[in-house]
């Protein structure tokens, strides 16, 4: 029988307009706290293999039900080249951004939001939170997520490159304001050079 639990969570979901790297990395600790738990695909927690799962905007973007560029098309083109990596089947939260999580003071405590939740490679939510904290922030801070990921797990993350390609393709083709559309392209751009 279908059960939720709930609970109350310091904090909220707002997060700092200049946040330092303990608590970026205090992010990447927190979704590795979530990929601890390994386990297959089941009804309910279907597999994931790119964050957002009820969005394909990449998808869309090939079948010319959306607009692209010349860059998001060749990154799509070399992604898609590509065999997907075999990762560990873990649980994944499927959107991970900052307002899908709870913090407070110099850290993130807990993440809301599961409806996007499935299994699949820690990738898809590694890439998904690199990719906003990108956007929102600088290209500096993706490296403090992934770092206190590896950290947390003990680790190192693999395919970064390839999971943080997914999540930008991951993305309207132009929803954004122009300076995060540009940081977007940035990244993806970073995440194809090193495919």
């Amino acid at each position: 029988m279908p059960a939720g639990l709930e609970s109350v969570v310091p904090g909220s979901s707002s997060w700092p307009a200049a946040p330092s790297a303990a608590f970026l990395r205090s992010a990447g600790a927190a979704i590795a706290r979530v990929h601890a738990v390994g386990l297959g695909p089941r009804p309910g927690l279907p597999m994931r293999a790119r964050p957002i799962a009820v969005d394909d905007f990449a998808r869309e973007r090939r079948i010319g039900a959306m607009p692209t560029t010349d860059l998001l098309r060749r990154a799509d083109e070399r992604v898609q080249a590509i065999t997907p990596p075999t990762g560990p089947a873990v649980l994944v939260h499927g959107d991970v951004w900052p307002g899908n999580t709870m913090a407070g003071g110099d850290r993130v405590h807990a993440l809301i939001d599961w409806k996007t939740a499935g299994v699949g490679d820690p990738g898809v939510d590694l890439g998904e939170l690199r990719k906003q904290v990108a956007m929102i922030y600088s290209p500096d801070a993706p490296a403090h997520v992934l770092d206190g990921w590896e950290r947390a797990t003990g680790t190192r993350a693999g395919a970064v490159a390839y999971w943080d390609a997914v999540a930008a393709l991951n993305t309207p083709t132009g929803s954004y304001n122009p300076q995060a559309a540009q940081r977007r392209d940035d990244f993806l751009r970073a995440a194809v050079s090193r495919l």
